[in-house]
């Protein structure tokens, strides 16, 4: 198990700001972290106007907190962005980003980034790993929107509540779910093929590796991980809202 925090990243020289003063990207999980995905967590400032074009990654953002707008450059077509927001960009979507209020997104890729990236002219990341040609185009998804469709699961108790986001048929080489877990309740991680990555968005408890005992605290901005043999048990202190990124990469891990 992983652990990783705002100040861990400090220190390993993980926090990084890609366009200028405005725009602070934590860089939690990179591709040297074997999970075959990277995610970041990305500060934006109110005013901030970008314009992306990831001509050679997936890329899927979560909206945390704040809002703005994200606009495809080549069909005009504009969605606004607020906190429980996904929208998703591959190789053919040149898009804008606007942002209205100062906000606060996940970011995450496939081919997974080094973490040292620098957007180029075009503002793409040069190529990190293989990615299939494709016809497909920005797309995306509320958490809102999903559970209005039925598509939360709620446990028997209701101590949680799971929307996925990004599934295998996305196709993106990640899956995506939004996780509520009530207060006071513990719940078991059970093993899986892959590797996971678990992002806090609020609240607090403790993450117990139960292969190795490990014990650590999470709350607000803390990253773990979970290999294909590991099994986790999360205790909530109190509510705890997380998401959890999944790799769809058969050989990932290290």
């Amino acid at each position: 198990m992983i652990v990783r925090t705002i100040e861990d990243l400090e220190k390993l020289g993980r926090i990084k700001f890609p366009a200028d003063a405005s725009f602070r990207s934590a860089r939690f999980f990179t591709a040297n972290d074997g999970l075959g995905f990277s995610y970041n967590e990305n500060r934006v400032k109110k005013g901030t106007d970008l314009t992306v074009w990831l001509k050679h990654h997936w890329e899927a953002n979560y909206i945390v907190s704040g809002r703005g707008e994200v606009t495809d450059l080549t069909s005009g077509e504009s969605w606004p962005l607020a906190a429980g927001v996904l929208y998703v960009v591959g190789p053919n979507d040149r898009h804008r980003l606007c942002f209205s209020e100062d906000e606060c997104h996940i970011s995450i890729f496939h081919p997974p980034l080094t973490g040292n990236e620098r957007f180029d002219s075009d503002g793409a990341y040069e190529p990190s790993g293989p990615i299939p040609v494709t016809d497909r185009r920005i797309f995306h998804k509320t958490i809102e929107g999903l559970r209005k469709a039925g598509q939360e699961e709620v446990s028997n108790e209701a101590y949680l509540r799971k929307i996925a986001l990004l599934t295998q048929n996305d196709d993106i080489g990640f899956g995506l779910s939004h996780q509520h877990i009530k207060a006071n309740a513990q719940i078991t991680l059970d093993k899986e093929t892959c590797w996971r990555a678990f992002h806090i968005l609020a609240g607090t408890g403790h993450v117990s590796d139960l292969t190795s005992g490990k014990t650590a605290s999470i709350a607000p901005s803390t990253a773990f991980t979970m290999g294909p043999d590991d099994q986790h048990r999360l205790s909530a202190a109190s509510d705890l809202h997380l998401l959890c990124v999944t790799s769809f990469v058969p050989d990932s891990g290290l």
